[in-house]
């Protein structure tokens, strides 16, 4: 193939601690009454406020609250969870939507992920809540093609989560749907965002090929969240 010159050009990059630098820009914000606030914060900025404060540092996971779909899962979190809620969150990444469930009440979490930096920053995060790992248990592998795994996930909760909760992609949300339907009890709510604007309809048909009622299908920017219920 016709790669050209071929020319090389080298360049000096400022010293400077990537990994952390990012912090700076990490400020605290609010969903409507949940307050999310870095770790790190020397001061919490929402000390007088009313609502709930939820202290969060992703590391190496993702999830911070300041993307669309974390806010939209957090919202549609506030409308359903409850002082009974057991919750399965798929994808887990820093803790925040199954820490966010705890603060409004839910009876305990259930996390997987595939990332092993989830550990650290889930025990981190569930620490600073104040929170145990009773409260939010980690489960490490894939949910959809690991039988192991999605056994150690059932046995948590044998008669079926009242919640399951995925912030992911909409074709990775296609091929979990039918495994979230055989997590969750009769009567659950399946929540899934990292959908983007167009692609609603995939998550949509696959709700309800797996037997799954759509609720609603909500949207913040360019993104999309479908709520769904096992009758």
């Amino acid at each position: 193939m016709d790669i050209g010159e071929g020319t090389i050009e080298v360049s000096e990059t400022e010293d400077k601690d990537w990994e952390n630098n990012w912090k700076e820009f990490f400020k605290p914000f609010s969903i409507e009454d949940l307050h999310i606030v870095p770790s790190w914060a020397d001061e919490d900025a929402f000390e007088d406020t009313e609502g709930k404060i939820l202290r969060i540092d992703p590391g190496s996971a993702f999830g911070t609250g300041m993307h669309e779909t974390t806010q939209l899962c957090i919202m549609a979190l506030k409308e359903y969870v409850t002082g009974d809620t057991v919750l399965l969150d798929v994808g887990t990444g820093s803790g925040i939507l199954g820490i966010t469930a705890l603060l409004y009440g839910a009876k305990a979490v259930t996390g997987t992920d595939l990332d092993i930096c989830a550990i650290d920053a889930v025990k981190q995060n569930v620490e600073e809540n104040s929170f145990s790992e009773d409260d939010f248990k980690l489960i490490i592998g894939n949910i959809i093609t690991d039988e192991k795994i999605l056994n150690q996930v059932l046995s948590q909760r044998p008669e079926g989560y009242d919640i399951v909760i995925a912030n992911i992609l909409a074709e990775v949300l296609t091929v979990l749907t039918p495994v979230a339907y055989g997590c969750l009890k009769k009567g659950g709510i399946y929540i899934t965002s990292g959908i983007l604007e167009g692609k609603e309809d995939m998550v949509r048909e696959s709700c309800e090929k797996a037997g799954l009622k759509v609720l609603s299908v909500r949207a913040r920017g360019e993104w999309r969240c479908v709520v769904a219920i096992r009758e």
